[in-house]
């Protein structure tokens, strides 16, 4: 079954006739269109139409094989309306702006109906295509991370390696995915401790999060590294943490709840008295953007299949005194998983 396929059966599902696609994600994997945040996708029972502007007329028709329109609102909205006059059409309730309701509400003689996650979750078992892209995207991102390593030392400004793995990046042919997080000492305690002028100090344990945005595709990886010689109980804290970490990992496979791998990382981390210092959930999914489903975290109910990503990144977070976080990039196989993340994980 095609990707318009499935979506259609969904839409028969969500009781809508159509649906108008307005999530950049979402409008590139049906689309095909680079340029996804100036763009949106009708699709109806027989056709699908990306949208878009004059901007971006010959890469829309290199990159995508949807019937286009070339304009800007209203004439968008004009062009649309003889296409869902008298139809239930399903917007997504995620995406779409309040004034970009209101838009269609004055052109439209239709009904219009809140869905979520009908692209979403076509989404989440990637092609062949994608893993590969997704795959290449962490290869720039493990080899930008080895050419990076050797400046996490005393004396640095946490500022000058974020800086450093960007440029890595930049010089790959990669993007940067979202802000790099290099979290130093005490500001480890941050789960999302963004660079900062910090300077590193001789016994830190520093926690790196990045990741490539390559092709769409995104990676992402956490190591945390030692600058010197850590405390013991900073030492006790990162040894739980890759315990936790390798378990989980080794336990990924198709037909395992998400929920399950959450509880066996917390478990593990419970068990070393940390369970209150895993501050989040165990991991998500990875894609076209960078936190997609399945979310791996206590009540989900998603199950993971052959073709999902995720990342698994348990964490423990000691307020005022610091933190370790580690996290691999992980593709479910049929017969088990594959780990994508090959940087070292150091034993301090």
């Amino acid at each position: 079954m095609s990707q318009l396929e499935g979506l259609r059966a969904a839409m028969g599902r969500a009781g809508v006739d159509a649906l108008w696609v307005s999530g950049p994600a979402n409008v590139r994997a049906l689309s095909g269109f680079s340029s996804s945040s100036d763009g949106k996708v009708l699709v109806t029972a027989g056709e699908a139409t990306l949208y878009t502007d004059a901007r971006y007329t010959v890469q829309a028709r290199e990159e995508s094989p949807l019937t286009l329109f070339v304009a800007r609102p209203p004439e968008t909205y004009a062009h649309a309306a003889s296409a869902v006059k008298g139809l239930r059409v399903g917007f997504e309730a995620e995406h779409l702006t309040v004034a970009g309701l209101e838009d269609l509400r004055a052109h439209w003689d239709a009904a219009l109906v809140p869905t979520r996650g009908l692209v979403e979750a076509l989404r989440l078992v990637k092609t062949a295509e994608e893993v590969q892209a997704i795959r290449d995207a962490q290869g720039v991102a493990d080899r930008v991370f080895g050419e990076v390593r050797p400046m996490i030392r005393a004396g640095v400004r946490e500022l000058d390696v974020a800086l450093e793995l960007e440029l890595g990046l930049r010089r790959a042919g990669a993007s940067v995915g979202f802000d790099v997080i290099v979290a130093s000492g005490p500001r480890g305690a941050m789960p999302h401790g963004v660079a900062s002028e910090r300077v590193i100090e001789d016994g830190d344990l520093v926690t790196v999060d990045f990741g490539a945005r390559l092709k769409g595709y995104h990676s992402d990886m956490t190591r945390t590294v030692a600058v010197g010689t850590p405390t013991e109980e900073m030492r006790r804290v990162y040894h739980a943490v890759l315990e936790a970490e390798e378990a989980a990992v080794a336990a990924v496979r198709p037909g395992v709840r998400a929920a399950d791998l959450d509880a066996l990382a917390r478990g593990i981390l419970e068990r070393h008295g940390l369970g209150e210092a895993f501050a989040h959930s165990l991991g998500h999914g990875v894609g076209l953007n960078i936190h997609e489903g399945p979310s791996l975290r206590g009540g989900s109910e998603d199950m993971l299949e052959a073709g999902m990503v995720v990342t698994v990144e348990p964490g423990a977070y000691l307020p005022g005194v610091g933190g370790v976080r580690i996290e691999d990039l992980v593709l479910v196989t049929e017969g088990g998983c594959e780990v994508l993340s090959h940087a070292p994980k150091e034993r301090v």
